[in-house]
């Protein structure tokens, strides 16, 4: 099994046009973007992130769906 985060993209990279900088829960990270470049994510759309990697935009229930069971399983750590 993987581990895939939801991220809010915030803008592209200013010096690397397949990356972006994406809001993940607070903390800013540079993600490749470069799987979704048949179809990029704009500012404000959710994406899933894996390894640094984005891939697959995502809905809001998605993403609400994918923190309830984040939220979840830590709870039963």
């Amino acid at each position: 099994m993987c581990l895939g985060i939801p991220g809010r993209v915030l803008a592209p990279s200013a010096d690397r046009p397949d990356h972006a900088r994406v809001d993940v829960e607070g903390v800013v990270r540079e993600i490749n973007m470069a799987l979704l470049e048949d179809d990029p994510p704009q500012p404000g759309d959710w994406i899933l992130i894996h390894l640094g990697f984005a891939l697959q935009t995502m809905t809001e229930a998605e993403v609400a769906d994918a923190r309830e069971a984040m939220l979840a399983d830590g709870a039963r750590a």
